[in-house]
């Protein structure tokens, strides 16, 4: 059960578990009627939307920092963190830092609105907006690195940050320890491959599903590369999947291509009936890429009679704008 799946092992993970005890909420799991009556199966939800942050973010953030603490005492990180984002790595990095008592600086380009800004200044961290892209963001990150010895949290590819959103995967046994399938959004696959990880180690004939965008899917179309590629991003409701997964990618690729056991892309349009679907029967407001689950059901017609299913519901970070724009297009 401990055996090391591309870095990450089973006892990393409770490791990180015990490092977020008191730090990130152990979320609640739920029955959905309305999902399970429509699929004819054990449909649960798990809302990573509870989180303080917003999103399962906070869980591998926190873990990172926490570990790094640990090995190498907290003067190693008297310079600080960093990172830069514009979503839900950015604020769990801010609130993490702020927890452990560690000073922290998220780059931001000078495009992100004011509203995001404030909000990550809200949880003690210093948001330091720099040229007109977030690559001039990351380059100013790289500054911090090198010239101040400040000390990165990516938002994915490391096996620290991994174990801490693998902890979903622990908990979601103890709550259903007879699950049959998880579905998981797939983007850089720190959520996947962590929750995979633990998933395969505890109960290997569980099935990890994973759902992508049907456009600008990184990692999918990586993974049928056999090696990762660059993919153009594109806009999405589940803005959140896109992105690349690093060229010089050292972790997910690899784990996510042993632990994912099948895979689906979804529509724009599936994505907004699901966001709206959510809302109205479940009274959860979720950003697009907490709803991919659902759209992957819904659109592909997946088979998970009589199963045990857990959707994992990653974030609420959307804004009313978006939502609109989700609500329109489910109405055509």
């Amino acid at each position: 059960m401990t055996e090391p799946i591309h870095g990450v092992t089973l006892e990393a993970i409770y490791r990180a578990r015990h490092r977020l005890a008191g730090q990130a909420v152990r979320t609640p799991l739920v029955r959905s009627a309305a999902l399970s009556e429509r699929f004819d199966a054990d449909i649960r939800l798990k809302l990573e939307t509870c989180q303080p942050t917003g999103a399962f973010k906070l869980r591998g953030a926190t873990n990172m920092i926490a570990a790094l603490i640990e090995r190498h005492g907290r003067d190693a990180l008297a310079a600080g963190v960093t990172t830069a984002s514009t979503g839900n790595h950015g604020r769990a990095v801010a609130h993490a830092a702020s927890r452990l008592g560690v000073p922290a600086v998220i780059c931001l380009s000078r495009l992100v609105p004011a509203n995001k800004v404030a909000a990550i200044e809200a949880l003690g961290a210093e948001a330091r907006r720099v040229g007109a892209s977030q690559d001039e963001a990351f380059a100013e990150v790289e500054r911090l690195v090198r010239e101040q010895g400040m000390t990165l949290i990516p938002p994915f590819d490391d096996p620290l940050i991994v174990a801490g959103q693998g902890t979903i995967g622990v908990e979601l046994l103890e709550d259903v320890p007879n699950l049959d399938r998880v579905i998981v959004g797939l983007s850089g696959g720190g959520l996947l491959g962590g929750i995979g990880a633990a998933v395969k180690a505890i109960r290997p004939e569980a099935r990890v599903t994973g759902v992508s965008l049907t456009h600008g899917a990184a990692m999918w179309e990586s993974l049928k590369a056999g090696h990762p590629v660059a993919v153009a991003e594109v806009e999405s409701l589940a803005d959140s999947l896109g992105g690349g997964i690093g060229l010089d990618n050292l972790c997910t690729f690899a784990l996510v291509g042993e632990v994912m056991d099948d895979h689906y892309q979804v529509s724009e349009a599936a994505i907004a009936r699901a966001m709206v679907d959510i809302l109205e029967h479940e009274k959860l407001l979720v950003e697009g890429a907490a709803a991919v689950g659902l759209a992957a059901l819904a659109e592909h017609g997946i088979d998970v009679r009589g199963e045990t299913v857990a959707l994992i519901l990653s974030g609420n970070g959307v804004a009313l704008e978006t939502l609109d724009q989700a609500r329109t297009l489910a109405g055509r």
